[in-house]
């Protein structure tokens, strides 16, 4: 399969082109919210998991789509491609269009992951969490990261960047979204010094249920708290030009009245990239004409009963 998607229709990024570096789903945390379900794989092994080769060789035949951005993201954590670097560089000697990356930062105070992330135009990094207690409880991250060499790694990779920063937050209800949590957060966020803070929210059914978003008027509220530019990104119902839109649904449907099939399952046979099946999948149980079903550890999707 490709390992490059879209161009996908981005609020924040335009018209992005997006390359899938590590196997769905391998990242450092297991975030409740994470609307790609939950981690199959938790680990800090930085590893060339995709050939550098053919992801040069994909984006060399979607280079003409003319995005305004490719973005480094997909169906895990970008910084555990240990080619990361070179692939930065590669990209940069095929065309002028910038770099993105998107990353959850957990690997930021690796002086090597940094170095390489210096070659970006934008780098989007996470941070859910203002003390280590609300970071296990949201991010549910890998035994061997602690939150303030988390944060630490922030604070120094916005030291040496040359480029932008937007650091993204996403608050829960029941969790984030107050005043004393945000507060704590605006705190590590002076420190760090963003260009810019995105304060986002659950728009897509997430890795668990109780998982619950924030209202819109709180998260306007809140981000008063915050001394940097904020820009609220949530959006419920702006979903029609997404990325959902851009494959065949129909063609999921015919596939899973037939039997419930998982992300993979759908994705080999419709020859999908993970990420846009997903999202289509999300939007579709959205309107009620898909519903999930666990079985032990594997996710399947099925046509509602109703629907």
């Amino acid at each position: 399969m490709s390992h490059v998607f879209g161009p996908v229709p981005s609020r924040r990024l335009g018209r992005s082109l997006g390359v899938d570096l590590v196997p769905f789903k391998t990242c450092s945390f297991d975030c409740i919210y994470c609307q790609l379900g939950r981690t199959t794989d938790k680990t800090l092994e930085r590893r060339a998991w995709v050939p550098l080769d053919a992801v040069v060789a994909d984006l060399k035949e979607r280079i003409g789509c003319h995005p305004d951005y490719i973005t480094l993201s997909g169906s895990g954590e970008p910084t555990l491609y240990s080619r990361l670097g070179e692939l930065i560089d590669a990209i940069r000697a095929m065309t002028d269009i910038p770099i993105a990356v998107l990353t959850n930062g957990s690997l930021l105070w690796q002086p090597t992951v940094r170095a390489e992330l210096r070659r970006a135009a934008l780098v989007i990094p996470s941070l859910d969490a203002g003390d280590a207690a609300l970071f296990e409880a949201v991010n549910r991250p890998h035994a061997g990261l602690a939150f303030e060499r988390i944060v630490e790694g922030l604070i120094a990779f916005r030291r040496e960047f040359p480029g932008t920063i937007w650091l993204e937050v996403l608050l829960l209800a029941g969790y984030t979204a107050n005043d004393a949590a945000v507060r704590r957060i605006v705190a590590i966020v002076d420190r760090i010094g963003p260009d810019r803070v995105q304060i986002n929210t659950v728009t897509r059914p997430a890795a668990e249920a109780f998982a619950k978003a924030a209202q819109s008027a709180h998260l306007e509220t809140l981000a008063k708290l915050f001394r940097q530019p904020v820009d609220i990104i949530e959006d419920r119902d702006h979903r029609t030009d997404s990325a959902a839109s851009m494959i065949d649904e129909e063609s999921i449907l015919g596939l899973i009245r037939r039997r419930p099939c998982t992300v993979d399952d759908i994705a080999d046979a419709l020859r999908f990239h993970r990420v846009e099946v997903l999202k289509s999948l999300n939007r579709l149980q959205k309107t009620g004409l898909v519903e999930r079903r666990q079985a032990g550890d594997r996710l399947f999707f099925r046509v509602a009963s109703d629907g």
